[in-house]
Formats: structure tokens, sequence, C-alpha cells
């Protein structure tokens, strides 16, 4: 099948069939209000950390601080406190304090809306960006994380070794109108069926498109 029908059968596919499925944690806080400081300190606090804990201490931190300049008046043992157990809240502490120091002396206190403006925040790397582009500003961009990495390649869509890689090379193949959509629909599907050891493949809607590239047990 050529590769531009398959992503269009694809991406249709999921969009109907993992609406029973809850979408990730920065979907989430994004549909509950689009700021695009939310979007990034959420995104910031997302990593290496489960979507109900995110969820939460976001939850927590914004109710107290939702601006760089709220984020300022609050020491760093306080906002420790308010996003524990996220993963690495010490050091994720320090960033937001550094962000928000950023943010209030070179941006006037808004999140900038260009990529290489957001890479220059602490913390923040491509994903990140890129995440903030989608869900904060709606603007198009691809996010790729490792889940959008794994099921791309298990799809047979890139042949990539890093999530870099894959941005670059969906940027070639992938119409610019799923770009936003698609982190959405491969993290769900990553989260509940295409996970990395063992991936459900018999409840997968999509499983007559995909190859398995490199699945070596499967349920």
């Amino acid at each position: 099948m050529e590769k531009e029908k398959r992503i269009e059968e694809i991406v249709n596919i999921l969009k109907q069939e993992l609406q029973k499925f809850e979408r990730p944690a920065i979907t989430i806080i994004a549909r509950e209000k689009r700021d695009p400081f939310r979007v990034l300190i959420s995104t910031i606090l997302s990593l290496r950390t489960k979507d109900k804990t995110t969820i939460s201490a976001s939850k927590k931190l914004f109710a107290i601080a939702d601006s760089p300049k709220k984020i300022l008046k609050l020491k760093r043992k306080e906002i420790e406190k308010l996003i524990y157990p996220v993963g690495f809240y010490h050091r994720k502490a320090e960033q937001i304090l550094k962000i928000s120091e950023i943010l209030t002396a070179d941006y006037n206190g808004k999140v900038p809306d260009k990529i290489n403006d957001l890479l220059g925040l602490p913390g923040v790397g491509r994903k990140t960006a890129n995440l903030v582009l989608n869900e904060g500003f709606g603007k198009i961009a691809i996010c790729v994380d490792t889940h959008v990495h794994r099921i791309s390649n298990r799809l047979n869509l890139v042949k990539t070794s890093e999530p870099e890689e894959t941005e670059f090379a969906l940027q070639k193949i992938l119409p610019k109108k799923h770009w936003i959509v698609f982190n959405t629909l491969l993290v769900t599907l990553g989260q509940n069926i295409c996970t990395p050891v063992s991936p459900k493949c018999s409840h997968c809607p999509i499983e007559k498109y995909c190859p398995k590239i490199g699945v070596n047990k499967h349920r």
C-alpha cells in the first residue's frame, strides 16, 4: 500500500478507536486551559513521571502559582513540596524557578512561541518545545517522544535510532494536517496497547498495517 494512503488510514482509525482511552496528561491539561506556561511546566513535570502523578502535581502547583511572576514568589522547597512525588522533583523545582526567571527577564513573563527560544530554556529539549508549540500555541510541529519514536519504527514509517531523527523523518512523510494530532494518537496507543515490551497486538486497531518491526514477543 502506498505510504501516504497507509498513513491516512492509520490516523483515521486511531482517531476513532482510541476515544475510549484517556488522553495523555499534557493534552488533558492543555484542554482545560490552553496556556503555554501551564503546558511548558506540566511537560517539565511529566518527564519520567506517570500521567496521573503529573496531572495531580500540576494542579497543586497551578492552584498556588500559574505564572512566572507567581512562581518567583515561592521558594524552591515550597515548589518541591507542591510537585512531589514527580520524578527528579528537586531538579525540576530548580528548573521551574530558572525558567520563570528567564521568562520574566527576557520575555516579559510570556512563553516564547519560537522553537529556538524554547530550546534555550533549562530542561527543554525538542520534545518539550514541540509539545508547547502544539498544545500551548496550536502551532504545527511534530512532537516525538519514546512512544512516537517506537511506534513509528514498528509501523515501518521510519527507520531511525533516536527520537530527533524520527521527528525529521516524519516531517518528510507525514502530511502537515496530522502533525499536531500524531503525538496524542501514538502516545495514547503506546500507553495502552503498543507497549514497549510485549505489546497487545491482538487488541490493536491498526494491526493489519503494522509489520511489527523489532517486536519479538506480543500478545
